[in-house]
């Protein structure tokens, strides 16, 4: 099987590493072709303005799902002629007591071509199978509750 990496890098910007006192802020680069500023979530003093490994972790799982819907629509036969959702990565203390993301809901919205509508039941059930096909949902599963609203 594949082998996927990411480059990251951080630099410390203050004179000494002190508890409190210094920038998460750091980059990750992804294929060599581009770069992402990422920082603590802004609960934890990160910049709102950057994307926080939480939102990183909803996104995987959003982009995943949907690359597993699209592949179960077209091996149906199943028209998607758009595809959008909102992940939200929700922190909290899991079981052991130790802050996490503890559940992530999908808000999935699937556009068909015209003349194709399958009923509320049969687009819960293919939701359904993405998710279980899923490789990050897979990764998750003993650790996430994952809703797909």
């Amino acid at each position: 099987m594949s082998d996927l990496s990411i480059e990251l890098h951080w630099q410390r910007a203050e004179p000494v590493l002190l508890a409190g006192k210094y920038s998460n802020a750091h980059r990750v680069q992804f294929n060599d072709a581009f770069d992402v500023q990422v920082d603590a979530a802004p609960d934890w003093g990160g910049d709102p303005s950057n994307t926080n490994p939480e939102q990183a972790l909803a996104s995987a799982l959003s982009s995943c799902h949907m690359m597993t819907f699209l592949a179960l629509a077209a091996k149906a036969g199943w028209p998607v002629a758009g595809y959008q959702d909102r992940a939200v990565a929700h922190l909290g203390k899991n079981a052991k007591g130790q802050m996490s993301v503890t559940r992530i809901d999908l808000h999935p919205v699937v556009r068909f071509d015209a003349g194709f509508a399958p009923n509320a039941a049969e687009l819960d059930k293919m939701q359904h199978r993405a998710h279980r096909y899923c490789f990050i949902a897979n990764t998750l599963a003993d650790s996430v509750e994952i809703n797909i609203l």
